[in-house]
């Protein structure tokens, strides 16, 4: 039995997609020694966000900062 969700869903909420991208471009704009460290849970407090949700936020804002 397949258990992967079909038709492009990916299970997050359109609030909390809100707040990845919030984050991603928080991340965007701000140069990596000026972050705390360790980030995950920094974006997770900060934003809100899960653990997954965070790391989401990092793949958005790494892809963006490359398409520039």
């Amino acid at each position: 039995m397949n258990t992967v969700p079909v038709g492009g869903t990916t299970g997050l909420s359109h609030e909390h997609s809100a707040a990845i991208e919030t984050a991603a471009e928080w991340l965007a704009s701000t140069p990596q020694s000026d972050r705390p460290k360790p980030i995950v849970p920094h974006l997770q407090k900060a934003f809100g966000l899960t653990a997954l949700e965070a790391i989401e936020a990092i793949r958005e804002a790494t892809q963006n900062n490359h398409q520039e």
